[in-house]
């Protein structure tokens, strides 16, 4: 690969789940964008779906005469979140609701899931939502407990609960994620709509670490990094820019091996203050590995700006060889290295 294509396996570009823009196909191919997100909400179906995923990996980058697959992903949590319904598509209930089932049940329907979302051509849900929300702050907290996406209100049931949904994904062959890393359970608002979202409560250890590790025994490849600041972990970054988060907790205190995705670093209120390329830039410095963005607009400064970075700074370039190396063996677990 050329710099230019091992940086563009760090980006995961946005596909409108109802059909590609012309906007979406040119921020792929013309930055050779290695994962895609389906975005918006389908009712189309699996079918459907499939064939848009098949007009999506013609656009992927080729090396040596060979195409090197995308890897493509979805919000499909249920419940408020599932961007893929329609025919062949089940309609996945709330994690609160899934909270209340036993393991062997929610296990065998995540096996469900994640096999409708192999025919469609998707690879990564980006689910479990392992955030602990207090019972005090379930009808408070925006990004989580007001839309019913944790599995319950400790940490004991979603640990236990969101373990199931990721045996029962993994096991079907569906990569799956861990969010939303250190937690957005105490969080004062919504990152997405929202800015200068500050947790003041999660402390660098705790409980709400179990659901990590417990999604890691159970399989779980990704690991998404907040976009809020944890005033009591790192008070100076927001979490997806801390080198404390990163690499101090993810890597070298839960021994993660996996791939470290941002939350959404093209739209989100929260990092609209920072500049385009510096966002990217600062996550893979920090430590993350996929940077994850809803605005195609956005991948062509980002991706210039990590070349641009690796030009001068040797540590910044093992960083991003590194990050590759990772995105493109989660990629060979999933069977989607190649797609000709």
């Amino acid at each position: 690969m050329s710099d230019k294509q091992r940086v563009g396996q760090l980006f995961m570009a946005p596909v409108t789940a109802t059909g590609m823009t012309t906007a979406e196909q040119n921020a792929i191919s013309d930055n050779d964008a290695g994962s895609v997100i389906l975005t918006g909400r389908s009712s189309a179906g699996v079918q459907s779906t499939k064939s848009l995923t098949g007009r999506v990996q013609a656009a992927a980058p080729t090396v040596g005469g060979k195409k090197v697959g995308l890897l493509v992903s979805a919000d499909q949590e249920g419940g408020q979140v599932q961007v893929l319904n329609g025919p062949g598509f089940s309609v996945i209930p709330s994690a609160m609701a899934q909270g209340g089932w036993p393991t062997s049940k929610l296990q065998t329907s995540a096996g469900t899931w994640a096999s409708q979302l192999r025919s469609a051509g998707v690879d990564l849900d980006l689910a479990p939502v392992v955030d602990v929300v207090p019972p005090r702050l379930q009808n408070t907290n925006a990004p989580i407990g007001m839309l019913m996406r944790n599995y319950g209100t400790d940490a004991s049931t979603v640990a236990r609960q969101s373990s199931a949904f990721v045996r029962g994904m993994e096991q079907a062959g569906e990569l799956t994620t861990l969010k939303h890393f250190p937690s957005l359970g105490q969080a004062s608002g919504n990152t997405d709509v929202t800015a200068g979202v500050t947790d003041t409560a999660t402390q660098r250890t705790g409980d709400y670490l179990t659901t990590y590790e417990s999604g890691i025994k159970a399989g779980a490849q990704f690991i998404m990094a907040a976009l809020a600041v944890y005033q009591r972990i790192d008070p100076t970054q927001q979490g997806a820019f801390s080198s404390t988060v990163l690499t101090g907790m993810i890597r070298d205190e839960l021994k993660f091996n996996g791939v470290i995705i941002s939350d959404d670093l093209g739209n989100a209120a929260q990092v609209r203050a920072v500049p385009t390329g510096d966002r990217a830039v600062r996550f893979i410095a920090a430590g993350g590995n996929l940077v994850l963005t809803v605005n195609p607009a956005t991948v062509a400064p980002m991706t210039s700006a990590v070349l641009d970075k690796m030009g001068g700074d040797a540590t910044f370039r093992s960083q991003v060889e590194q990050s590759v190396k990772r995105v493109l063996t989660a990629k060979e677990q999933a069977g989607a290295l190649s797609c000709s």
